[in-house]
């Protein structure tokens, strides 16, 4: 098996490896019957490296890793160590600098605002999800119902306190509750290591980590096998457009822009260099990593126009690809190649595009030329219905075509009809805040906008707080009502 991994290793910058947290990071190890962690890291232009951690007292002369010249990898193993260690890389500069950097494959970390990654075993989890993981083999999700109740985890409820409900807690809550009121898929916004609570998960530093907030990896293993065992399916929402700028994370990873190519200014954050193999290797190893060690049902893909464009989000055109367009090349290829191993693995899996323009095609398959999802967010039907029913009864008489429109080309993807999150923050009030009329007024139109959704073709989502016609905008750091 090591034999094997190394020839892999010695692959990865140029050649394709989807498996590639099965080698990276911190993982469990016996050598020569001595158990212990062996710790594998890629950073090709560091003159040093150092393994820093609890279990040697952050001393950065204790462990050097070594490094293969030929790969960049670089490796050391620690014996006698296992779970709940806190870690770190030093890593020296060509320049004399140095940073601490997290580990890009951690599978733990600290709770913010600490930075440092944390050993932990995802194989001890013992599953009982048998039954849906071989019916969802045989399921056609075109042909049956779907309702998505989008949730944010630190916010669905918290303790009176004001405290996080943690995973299992929230399994005991949110499934029943879920049942009751007939959804039967979940999706949850980014879950991935982050350190800002009001980036909501959209600007990750752990790709591979589930935030420590609300409990250890196999806390989420718990709730998404229950959710399992009461028939709703789990889908993750997934960020792999940027990432960002905070020190311990992906930028300027070994004194080089590993991972990261053109700047978002509005967004403060790093897109990731789809061009380069080794990117592609770290983000659709992910995804297989949490269709394998956390049995999810499918991936929400966020920002898709901004990985299909290269100057989304910057004013004017200063990037263009070889053939003077604007088009991201790079970006469209990884789309592809991403749906194209996901459907090859994962069949059942739902793979849903947060594509906000008419980009065609976006739920053909790629052999027909398209990008290769099968669902996408249907944002024109989102904002036509809302911009309707925003309009006083007399008024909705000129803007019929905002509700008659979207079935001219209804069934030119495969839409999901979404109410989301974004639609309920930042002064653009809240679904019943939206509705025009009087206060029993709002609740009527409310109603009919529910009814209008759950008729129209299209998979249906609503984000949490929508059910209960709430009138206060979602915030974040406190519970819906």
């Amino acid at each position: 098996m090591n034999k094997i991994m190394n020839q892999e290793l010695e692959k990865y910058q140029y050649k394709v490896l989807y498996d590639s947290f099965k080698y990276f990071g911190a993982h469990f190890k016996e050598d020569q019957n001595i158990k212990g962690i062996e710790f594998t890291l890629w950073a090709p232009n560091a003159s040093e490296v150092s393994l820093v951690g609890s279990f040697n007292y952050w001393n950065d002369r204790a462990d050097p890793m070594k490094k293969n010249e030929e790969t960049g990898v670089w490796k050391c193993f620690f014996p006698g160590i296992g779970e709940g260690e806190v870690y770190k890389y030093k890593i020296f500069m060509k320049n004399g600098n140095f940073v601490y950097k997290a580990d890009p494959y951690a599978f733990y970390s600290q709770v913010r605002p600490e930075t440092s990654s944390i050993t932990v075993d995802l194989h001890k989890y013992s599953w009982q999800d048998h039954k849906w993981l071989e019916k969802r083999k045989k399921r056609n999700l075109f042909k049956e119902p779907i309702n998505i109740y989008e949730v944010h985890l630190g916010s669905w409820k918290t303790k009176s306190d004001g405290t996080f409900l943690n995973y299992r807690e929230l399994a005991d809550e949110l499934v029943p509750y879920m049942k009751e009121m007939n959804y039967n898929f979940l999706e949850i916004m980014p879950v991935m290591e982050h350190p800002y609570d009001g980036s909501w998960g959209y600007q990750t530093t752990g790709y591979y980590s589930v935030t420590s907030r609300y409990g250890k990896p196999e806390d989420l293993m718990y709730l998404i096998d229950r959710c399992h065992l009461n028939n709703i399916g789990v889908i993750l929402d997934w960020v792999p457009g940027h990432f960002c700028r905070d020190e311990h994370g992906l930028l300027n990873f070994d004194g080089e822009e590993l991972y990261g190519g053109i700047d978002h200014p509005n967004w403060g954050t790093k897109k990731f260099d789809f061009g380069k193999r080794s990117v592609k290797n770290f983000l659709i190893s992910n995804a297989i990593f949490y269709f394998e060690r956390y049995h999810i049902d499918g991936l929400r893909v966020d920002g898709v126009t901004s990985i299909l464009q290269l100057n989304f989000g910057i004013d004017g055109t200063p990037f263009r690809n070889q053939f003077g367009g604007t088009d991201d090349l790079n970006g469209i290829d990884f789309l592809k190649e991403l749906n194209t191993v996901i459907f090859d693995r994962y069949p059942f899996a739902m793979m849903a595009a947060e594509e906000s323009t008419a980009w065609p095609l976006v739920t053909y398959p790629v052999d027909k030329g398209g990008l290769g999802f099968n669902f996408k967010w249907n944002m024109g039907w989102m904002n036509d219905t809302l911009s309707y029913i925003s309009k006083n009864t007399f008024e909705r008489r000129y803007f019929h075509d905002k509700i008659t429109f979207s079935i001219h080309y209804a069934f030119s993807e495969n839409f999901i009809l979404p109410f989301s999150h974004d639609e309920v923050v930042h002064g653009k009030k809240t679904l019943i805040d939206k509705a025009s009329g009087t206060y029993e007024e709002k609740f009527q139109n409310l109603k009919l906008m529910a009814l209008y959704q759950m008729t129209h073709p299209g998979k249906k989502l609503s984000f949490m707080g929508n059910e209960i016609a709430q009138f206060v905008e979602w915030r974040y750091y406190e519970s819906i009502e």
